[in-house]
């Protein structure tokens, strides 16, 4: 079997308990996402006489007219509140510079029975433990020039605030605590941005950490920052029609094996790679909004055609009859056509490149790229071939570098000739391999996860392919359960095994450890940005995480009891 180098796992975020959403909220990202907009077009159409600072009643109006005008459940009313009031305050938030602003952590952040931090009067005095994520929130913000207070209680931001050095707030509470404290930041006509929250009780609770970092690196030096993604992202698709690539590369197809590459190219896909590198592009452009030249068009398609013929290329060597829920390539033309359409959209990707109307430099740039990840690619899957041929458990960290090698490069591909072509800077490349591999690694989490859902397509666990349930799960089980997990990494079980297979993984909590480690590799892209220079790239770059992963809000914290004079812990005045 093949050595795998070490691969570090990033700090991680604390393991947190399931609980159940209140019904005071969208159940659904896609729901709340609806909810988003509607707020957003509610307020472009009342923007005239919905004037901040908006007093609590009147903001709740606002929500209660939302809600009936758009059908929505009308418990969403103090969510739709929250949303709103962000909404209004956000291109205010955006001028302000960040040492006039206050950011706002609530110290149920923390581990509360591990955290070493003590308490003083203004609240948590935090050790820099690592165990939360209150820490990497607290660096970024002072770093940037935040004042930054971990502690509720509307006393102290009303004293924060009279000091007269507070232009806008940064709130991460629940929604009891939001409500306290907002009578004294509208009487003061402070702009405050609310993030709830993602559990609902008020002990070692977590945060949406993309959210946080977007609305706190909010500036007017970010040029993306009222870019629309999901319009941008839907332009992006269109350029994958028949008729869209053939304008594209320029010519008719050549024969049947041609167009069945074309056809390839075309059908279903999320296209993110490509996405990711119009994105790139975008971002280091004095202005967000000018066209999309021909030339990036070609790019954005030449890093589809090398994801497609790698889709191709490994569908053959493991043996997959199907593909988008169709047959695969080599299922429907045969080993020796797919081979041979595969080999074609990696010599149609090298051309596009090639022919982009850029400076030889930039070329041989982009060229250099994108052998670096076809290498890179080949690496990770050779890797995993050789496993094969004679498969044994493998630990968490070789399968996470085999998602390094395998899944990553495209993702690097993508963002790095988007900035080649707009002319970045290598201290940009070295920031985009690092954000690159987290994010790689993070995706093909996300797809192990979703491989444990028996309504999933059938995956990595079905097939016993390396997959980083399976590998948790191995190292934590024992006795028969870990003889019965071995057999399932050598193949040894029958085709009846797999549901067997996934009760250990949710009895051995495999599953829970893989979520966390989700988050942490989300967290850690996110951690490679602040040595971005330009200030678009930076903002649209943690956009582009909240687009690709979707996250649960589970539910609004419990009401708070009053703090101490001391500022001692709190205590939820609802039992547990």
């Amino acid at each position: 079997m093949s050595t795998f180098p070490v691969l570090q796992i990033p700090r991680g975020v604390p393991m947190l308990p399931v609980r159940q959403p209140q019904a005071n909220i969208p159940q659904t990202r896609p729901e709340r996402e609806r909810l988003r907009q509607a707020v957003s077009q509610f307020l472009a159409r009342n923007r005239e006489t919905i004037v901040p600072p908006l007093v609590l009643d009147e903001l709740r109006k606002h929500a209660e007219t939302m809600i009936a005008e758009t059908g929505f459940n009308p418990a969403y009313r103090d969510y739709a509140g929250v949303l709103l009031n962000n909404e209004v305050w956000r291109e205010h938030l955006a001028t302000v510079p960040y040492e006039r602003r206050l950011l706002l952590l609530p110290k149920c952040l923390r581990i509360e029975d591990k955290c070493p931090a003590p308490f003083d009067d203004f609240g948590l005095l935090c050790k820099q433990c690592g165990l939360c994520s209150i820490q990497d929130l607290q660096e970024e913000a002072e770093k940037l020039g935040y004042a930054c207070l971990v502690a509720e209680g509307s006393a102290l931001v009303m004293a924060m605030i009279q000091t007269g050095k507070i232009d806008a707030i940064v709130g991460v509470s629940c929604l009891s605590v939001l409500e306290r404290a907002f009578p004294y930041m509208e009487a003061a006509a402070i702009p405050g941005v609310a993030i709830p929250l993602l559990q609902d009780d008020c002990k070692d609770t977590g945060v949406d950490i993309e959210w946080v970092w977007d609305v706190i690196h909010l500036t007017s030096d970010d040029k993306t920052r009222r870019l629309d993604l999901d319009a941008m992202r839907r332009e992006v698709d269109t350029w994958f029609t028949r008729e869209s690539l053939d304008a594209i590369f320029a010519s008719e197809p050549e024969g049947q094996t041609e167009t069945i590459a074309r056809d390839w190219l075309a059908r279903a896909g999320k296209r993110w790679r490509p996405f990711l590198s119009v994105c790139a592009w975008k971002a280091m452009q004095e202005d967000p909004d000018a066209a999309i030249p021909d030339d990036l068009k070609k790019i954005a398609v030449a890093v589809e055609c090398f994801h497609k013929a790698s889709l191709v290329h490994d569908d053959i060597e493991d043996e997959d009859a199907t593909r988008y829920g169709e047959a695969t390539l080599h299922a429907e033309h045969g080993v020796a056509v797919a081979l041979n359409v595969g080999d074609l959209l990696i010599g149609e990707g090298y051309r596009l490149l090639a022919e982009c109307h850029a400076p030889a430099s930039v070329r041989a740039r982009m060229t250099k790229i994108a052998a670096a990840g076809h290498r890179s690619l080949c690496l990770g899957q050779g890797a995993e071939l050789v496993w094969a041929r004679d498969p044994q458990p493998l630990q968490a960290l070789q399968v996470l570098d085999i998602f390094r090698k395998k899944t990553a490069p495209a993702f690097e591909v993508a963002l790095r000739l988007g900035a080649a072509y707009a002319g970045a800077a290598a201290d940009v490349d070295k920031v985009l391999v690092r954000y690159s591999e987290a994010l790689g690694i993070a995706y093909q989490i996300r797809d192990d996860i979703e491989d444990l859902d028996e309504t999933h397509a059938p995956g990595d666990v079905a097939k016993l392919r390396p997959s980083l349930p399976l590998a948790v799960a191995f190292e934590r089980s024992k006795g028969e359960q870990k003889a019965m997990l071995s057999k399932a990494w050598r193949r040894e079980l029958g085709t009846d095994s797999e549901a067997e297979v996934r009760g250990a993984i949710a009895d051995l909590k495999a599953d829970e450890r893989c979520r966390n480690l989700l988050e942490s590799y989300k967290e850690q892209a996110i951690r490679s940005l602040p040595d971005l220079r330009n200030a678009s790239l930076k903002g649209l770059l943690r956009r582009v995480i909240g687009k690709i992963f979707s996250l649960e809000i589970k539910g609004w914290c419990s009401e708070f009891e009053a703090r101490n004079a001391a500022g001692g812990e709190a205590r939820a005045a609802a039992p547990r």
